[in-house]
């Protein structure tokens, strides 16, 4: 990046009420016009900007309108430099985003300066996707800003062992299903990888290097096809009519599966490195031969992994030709309505292409929904994850991550999506052997939901001092079983979740200084939940429902509402122990009032270990009869006050008194 226009020492300085009030005057007068600059604002309240020129201008230089910004700016004009700088940086062609990155850095601190957060954002994204230079600092202040507004997913291992933990609790589920190797009927062990489902959902094309040369050792690349039996897949076969000695893959088929879009490398008559095809099924019922797709959509460089839009009008593919963002980006070329001929390849952008290497686009076959692998953008859990992106009023929204369910510390790309939205297939690497891809499927968790548009957004505070809390709020699906990543509440104690509409969930929010909330949802449209819950004093916590009939240990029906509090908690808590102590008053024999007093603290230590199955060395049951009483007896009051039951909870390494059983 470039030497930065200004600094934050420099914006500091300005930050004044003057410039505030006239910030706001030059806000409701909208005296300027942006020249092809268009924000849109989302849902999940990001702006993203449609910069329309990029696939016309590579390179956007005007002289006179740098002079007028730096004018401005000498000026300390801040107010009329922003629209003087967003024209220029709204006309940016592919290029600028690398050579003049700074002017995109310039205009997110303006925007900052004037309060304007949610378009600052926008621009340190831009800047974070695109800049090979100061990236500490950049993210150091978009971070800042989005601190409560970003998702803080719980650790994949640390997820499960909560699931295997809490197995016997009814409320909350193990996932149904895990991520499943399809097996050696369709895996090699060489790789496997491009998974394409054929519309009717029992048919699989795949990209196979397991056809190896004997002699020479070489691989060739083919496409292979498997079919679902009654839920399993068959052995894989070559397709026999599209493989040659050149290599193909990265098969699509259209809706009808009469057309099928594939990619072949270094083929007499091509373009590049590898070109897209396509091939049409006869009447005969065999393929004709495959035509290239033209110079339209292919380059001098290398073009694959097509996928068609469920309307069939839009063809997605990735390239690496000279003139993008990065190392790939995706593309796209619309069929004439009149002609039926593939127009010239559009780049998609730079919301959704970066300086890295955007790969794998997969077009959802019902919904309007791109789903893509990529290195280059801001949440990543490890090398190349998959993203949905959805489209509104023309532009492309900012790309969401499909979440830790799926996306883990190696590489995740070349997939594929069932049309009911039930199942994920894709390749994956071993952490040990990240070269070798196998074929996976996994049930389609939430974050990767074509139809998870509705938020559900909330907080939870202390009811007494409305201080946030800490914990982790996790979502089941009470409708169809839908897995939902786990979050942590946000530092302002807030969270949010995108599910789908008219379905019931149950929300679960559980933390060390709370007893866990429950919250049954029948969601139907955005909502939004303020909520409020007292926070737990760890030393001698009492319950008023836990009143014993006299002279009894016997538990009563009005009581297992909080004992099962006290379950959750020990649950959501593995690291916490409990000491109960059962008080009596001073009526009757002090022997026997010890007796009475340690049957009480046992009888609730075994409901807590019996029917909620925590381990009995966690806690420890002691009885103190009359011995310690709060206050003296004068009345039933004192009495009823000093018969009581106590619990003390105690972190890992803290000591917990002797005695008791």
């Amino acid at each position: 990046m470039r030497v930065i226009f200004f600094t934050w020492v420099l914006l500091n300085t300005i930050a004044s009420n003057n410039l505030m009030a006239q910030s706001g005057q030059d806000e409701d007068k909208k005296n300027y016009k942006l020249n092809r600059f268009d924000a849109v604002q989302n849902k999940r309240k990001e702006i993203v900007y449609n910069f329309r020129n990029v696939n016309f201008i590579a390179n956007y230089q005007n002289p006179s309108l740098i002079s007028k910004i730096k004018a401005l700016e000498g000026k300390k004009d801040y107010v009329n430099l922003l629209p003087a700088l967003e024209e220029y940086v709204g006309n940016f062609g592919i290029q600028n985003f690398y050579k003049n990155t700074d002017y995109l850095w310039h205009l997110g601190q303006l925007y900052e300066l004037l309060k304007q957060d949610e378009k600052a954002k926008a621009m340190y994204r831009l800047v974070l996707k695109h800049t090979r230079e100061g990236h500490d600092l950049i993210k150091k202040r978009y971070d800042t800003l989005s601190v409560n507004d970003k998702d803080y997913f719980v650790p994949l291992k640390y997820y499960y062992e909560l699931v295997e933990y809490r197995k016997s609790v009814d409320t909350l589920r193990p996932p149904q299903s895990v991520l499943l190797n399809m097996g050696s009927e369709v895996n090699s062990k060489f790789e496997d990888y491009g998974p394409a489902m054929h519309p009717t959902d029992n048919l699989l094309l795949f990209t196979s290097q397991r056809n190896v040369n004997g002699g020479t050792g070489k691989k060739d690349e083919d496409i292979y096809f498997t079919r679902n039996y009654d839920g399993f897949w068959d052995t894989a076969e070559p397709f026999k009519a599209i493989n040659t000695r050149y290599n193909e893959g990265s098969a699509c088929l259209s809706r009808d599966g009469k057309t099928i879009y594939f990619s072949r490398c270094m083929a007499p008559g091509g373009f590049g490195s590898c070109d897209l095809y396509l091939a049409n099924l006869k009447e005969d019922s065999t393929w004709n031969t495959p035509e290239n797709l033209g110079p339209y959509i292919n380059s001098r460089g290398w073009d694959s992994q097509p996928s068609l839009s469920h309307t069939e009008d839009t063809l997605f593919f990735s390239s690496d030709r000279l003139g993008g963002f990065g190392l790939t980006d995706i593309y796209m070329s619309i069929k004439d309505k009149k002609t039926r001929q593939w127009g010239r390849a559009l780049n998609l952008g730079p919301t959704i292409n970066s300086r890295g290497s955007e790969v794998s686009p997969f077009y959802h076959p019902v919904f309007n929904v791109l789903y893509f692998s990529s290195n280059g953008h801001l949440l990543q859990f490890g090398d190349f994850d998959i993203y949905k992106v959805y489209k509104e009023k023309s532009t492309w929204q900012e790309p969401i991550s499909i979440g830790p369910l799926v996306n883990g510390p190696s590489s995740e790309y070349y997939f594929s999506i069932s049309p009911d939205s039930k199942n994920l297939f894709y390749a994956k690497s071993d952490a040990d052997d990240r070269k070798n891809l196998d074929l996976y499927s996994f049930p389609l968790n939430m974050e990767a939901q074509p139809e998870a548009t509705t938020r559900l957004r909330g907080s939870l505070v202390d009811s007494l001092t409305g201080n946030p809390f800490k914990g982790i709020v996790s979502v089941v699906d009470m409708t169809k079983g839908i897995e939902v990543a786990p979050k942590y509440l946000r530092p302002d104690g807030s969270f949010d979740f995108d599910l789908i509409d008219k379905s019931k969930y149950l929300l679960i929010i559980q933390g060390e200084d709370f007893f866990r909330v429950e919250k049954e949802i029948s969601l139907n449209g955005d909502t939004l939940m303020h909520m409020r819950t007292p926070s737990i004093d760890f030393k001698k916590l009492k319950f008023n429902s836990l009143e014993f009939d006299q002279a009894s240990s016997e538990i009563l029906p009005s009581m297992y509402r909080d004992l099962d509090r006290l379950v959750n908690y020990m649950l959501d808590n593995p690291g916490l122990s409990l000491v109960i102590e059962g008080h009596t008053n001073k009526e009757g024999n002090g022997k026997d009032n010890l007796i009475l007093s340690q049957k009480r603290a046992n009888a609730i230590k075994e409901y807590i270990v019996e029917f909620g199955g925590i381990e009995e060395y966690r806690i420890k049951a002691i009885g103190y009869g009359d011995t310690k009483p709060l206050m003296e007896e004068k009345s039933d009051y004192e009495k009823r006050i000093n018969r009581r039951v106590e619990f003390d909870f105690y972190k890992k390494g803290e000591e917990m008194p002797e005695g008791g059983q």
